[in-house]
This record gives C-alpha cells, structure tokens and sequence, in this order.
C-alpha cells in the first residue's frame, strides 16, 4: 500500500495525489465515501464501497434467496391486506 503525506487546508480540505487518483480511476467529479475508523479516515471509490457492501450482505443471506424477490412478495401481501 502506498503513502504520502500532505497538509490540510485552513477550510479542511486535502488534495488527493493525481496518481492515486488515476490508480482509483477517480476523475474530476466523481463521489467518493469517506469513512471514519479508529484515528483514520479511509477514502474508496463508490463503486468499491458498494461491492464491500454488497459482499457483507451476502454473508446474511441464504444461497438462493433473491432480497429484491422477496421485497416484491412483502409488499404484494400487505397491499391485498388493505
């Protein structure tokens, strides 16, 4: 893993290095999730920070079940309930 240092700026903005930037395919605009730990903050990609998510939730979910699926079902049983 790579490193650099850099300093805030008085407003508590930092400047990511253009070539971290070009590594994490990070163009002018693109949203990122920053996320606070235990003293660090760790900086990802939108796009890796739902593959981490969708990879935790399927630790959760039995092979097979589909969550969309079974959404759908929940909400046509309390719509012919009413």
């Amino acid at each position: 893993m790579s490193s650099v240092r850099t300093r805030l700026s008085p407003n508590g903005r930092i400047v990511i290095p253009a070539a971290f930037r070009r590594a994490l395919g990070l163009k002018s605009g693109d949203e990122v999730v920053i996320t606070l730990g235990e003293d660090e903050l760790r900086l990802s990609t939108s796009r890796h920070a739902l593959r981490r998510l969708q990879t935790l939730v399927r630790k959760h979910v039995p092979k097979g079940v589909s969550l969309a699926d079974e959404l759908i079902r929940e909400r046509r049983d309390e719509a012919s309930r009413d």
